[in-house]
């Protein structure tokens, strides 16, 4: 049995602290306000942002994964959690004398600043010129440069059980599909983000990266088209003019945020023997629209 941390314990770690529960392993979330986590996580009440709170942290850790995710996409908040946020939690490992085997971090492919339908994989160059991209990467290096094993896995955009925007926006008929070049998409359901960060914490001698991507990086018109096809909507209409490029981040308009258009290549992580349970958007998206007709 091991004894494993998750810090910014949301909806990706408690998937995860659920399963390691069920495997017979200890489990702690690490979140503001536990009291909501189910029962199988141990609660342990702390701000990632503020080191005053991490004194308490169980001992004789066997592993710690960092799900945290910023509370607004700002650069103030993406700063905290993944440069302070961070850098709060290896302090504290390192005071409370832990000697962690394992360190995993939840990364992103917004590291990449590549837009024109690339392929991209783990040896690419992550020179994301945006904030978020930028913050992100050096949480993965604060990781790395810690003195422990650690393991950075950077996901596609997570999709799953209460992260329906893009069916929400075909169905309520807002969705636009961009006009231009393909416009290149990257996901992967919520149970195999989990189930992919159960996989490395077993494998047991994993490289130090991992694309986190599906089998099918897809342009969104595709997407786009194939969920008004199961919904019985009209397929949303075209966009006037090609999309912006990349710039300006902003959540109240995600067509900016939009323009990343490449293609991940998970191969690194196929090859460490990992399967997944919705290798597309088609088997993904499926499931979640047979539960929600």
């Amino acid at each position: 049995m091991a004894r494993i941390l998750i810090a910014g314990c949301g909806d990706v770690g408690t998937t995860l602290g659920l399963a390691l529960n069920a495997a017979g392993h200890a489990v702690w979330g690490l979140k503001r306000h536990p009291g909501d986590l189910p029962p199988g996580l141990q609660p342990l009440a702390a701000d990632l942002t503020d080191s005053a709170t991490l004194n308490a942290l169980p001992p004789g850790l066997d592993a710690v994964v960092y799900t945290a995710a910023a509370a607004d996409f700002s650069k103030v908040d993406y700063e905290a959690v993944y440069i302070a946020g961070v850098r709060n939690l290896l302090a504290a490992l390192k005071r409370t004398g832990q000697h962690p085997l394992r360190l995993l971090f939840t990364s992103s492919t917004s590291v990449y600043a590549q837009h024109h339908g690339e392929w991209v994989d783990e040896d690419s160059p992550a020179e994301a010129k945006g904030f978020s991209g930028r913050c992100i990467r050096l949480g993965e290096q604060l990781l790395w440069d810690s003195g422990w094993p650690a393991v950075a896995v950077r996901f596609g955009g997570i999709y799953g059980p209460g992260r329906t925007r893009l069916i929400d926006s075909v169905r309520e008929g807002s969705a636009i599909r961009p006009a231009g070049p393909p416009l290149y998409t990257n996901r992967i359901h919520r149970d195999d983000c989990a189930r992919v960060l159960e996989h490395l914490l077993d494998l047991s001698d994993p490289e130090r990266l991992y694309l986190a991507v599906d089998d099918d990086p897809a342009p969104l018109a595709e997407v786009l088209g194939w969920l008004a096809e199961q919904l019985g909507v009209p397929e949303p209409p075209l966009a006037t003019q090609p999309a912006l490029k990349p710039g300006a981040e902003t959540r109240r308009n995600p067509a900016l945020r939009l323009r990343a258009s490449k293609r991940c290549s998970n191969a690194r992580l196929r090859a460490s023997g990992f399967t997944f349970r919705y290798p597309g958007y088609r088997e993904g998206y499926g499931a979640l629209l047979t539960v929600n007709r």
